[in-house]
């Protein structure tokens, strides 16, 4: 019972991520000082949310790559090839400058963000599936994220893929490989404790990780972040359009397509950030990721919430 109660209230409180970044945000740039000192903490901090991630899984999301190929194929071409060229465009059409141009292109090229699941849940989309392409999109970002960001970024920053390749193994694979092994060997028990705490845990890192890169902007930000708040917008908007639009020129229903646009749409923004701050010296790289962590906890929602209504799947979410 009170396991439940405190699984309860975590989660509430997990459930307002957006007015904790806007709350965080905001605090760190009247208060540079005390959030910019997060910044050599981002790195480990995201690893501990990629545990939780793993902890969720079951071999039962991987296997099911191979009960339905067709549509985790088309999601999964969709996330990568659709948002970072998307990035590489916004960046030429607004004239933003380099460090931010890399951010859209970085941002682009992660894989889908758990928030995704949640997300597709509400919009009574097909959960499994997006579950499925989440990790599958994770595992495979060990070399399209870096690769993608080297080929569309290449141009405006010097980045080096093998090193950044590197970072997401021991960002994501490797914590997400322990928390899967964690969920083997504890049966259902490790899910039920992650599932109490991860999801206010890693509001908190997210929101910690946003503050301290506007805590390290602060002085560009006036200039820098509106036009990049526009193009994030767009970046998110036309990954929504096209990643629905795929699926239902690829032949899949109007519910595997929802799914497939929101993942489609929601990125591993804390993963692009750590990057940028492991990878490339000017913390504007990272403003993107940051602005993107923050709207595309808007936007998905009221989506969910016009799909949902429209009708979609009867379903549970665990």
């Amino acid at each position: 019972m009170i396991h439940f109660q405190i699984s309860r209230i975590a989660n509430s409180l997990a459930n307002l991520f957006v007015v904790w970044i806007a709350l965080a945000a905001g605090s760190a740039y009247l208060w540079p000082g005390a959030f910019a000192w997060f910044g050599a903490w981002i790195v480990p901090a995201l690893g501990i949310v990629m545990f939780g991630m793993g902890v969720t899984l079951t071999t039962a999301d991987f296997k099911r790559v191979r009960e339905r190929p067709y549509p985790v194929f088309i999601g999964t071409v969709a996330q990568f090839a659709i948002m970072p060229l998307t990035g590489a465009i916004l960046a030429k059409i607004f004239g933003v400058a380099p460090p931010i141009a890399a951010g859209l292109v970085l941002v682009g090229a992660c894989p889908g963000g758990t928030a995704s699941n949640v997300i597709t849940f509400l919009a009574k989309a097909d959960v499994a599936l997006a579950v499925t392409l989440t990790a599958v999109t994770t595992l495979l970002g060990v070399v399209a994220t870096p690769y993608l960001t080297k080929w569309y970024a290449g141009q405006y920053v010097q980045v080096d893929a093998p090193k950044m390749l590197v970072s997401v193994l021991l960002i994501v694979v490797i914590p997400v490989a322990l928390g899967l092994a964690v969920r083997h060997w504890s049966g259902d028990r490790s899910r039920k404790i992650s599932g109490a705490v991860m999801p206010l845990l890693s509001v908190v890192i997210i929101a910690m990780i946003v503050a301290s890169i506007v805590a390290g902007a602060k002085s560009r930000l006036v200039t820098a972040a509106p036009i990049t708040f526009l193009a994030v917008i767009l970046h998110n908007l036309i990954g929504m359009i096209l990643g629905y639009g795929l699926a239902r020129l690829a032949g899949l229903d109007k519910i595997q397509a929802r799914t497939i646009s929101i993942e489609v749409s929601v990125q591993d923004s804390g993963l692009g950030i750590a990057l940028a701050r492991k990878h490339f010296a000017d913390v504007l790289v990272a403003l993107p990721s940051a602005i993107f962590s923050l709207w595309q906890n808007i936007s998905g929602p009221l989506v969910a919430v016009y799909w949902s209504r429209k009708g979609g799947m009867v379903q549970k979410f665990e």
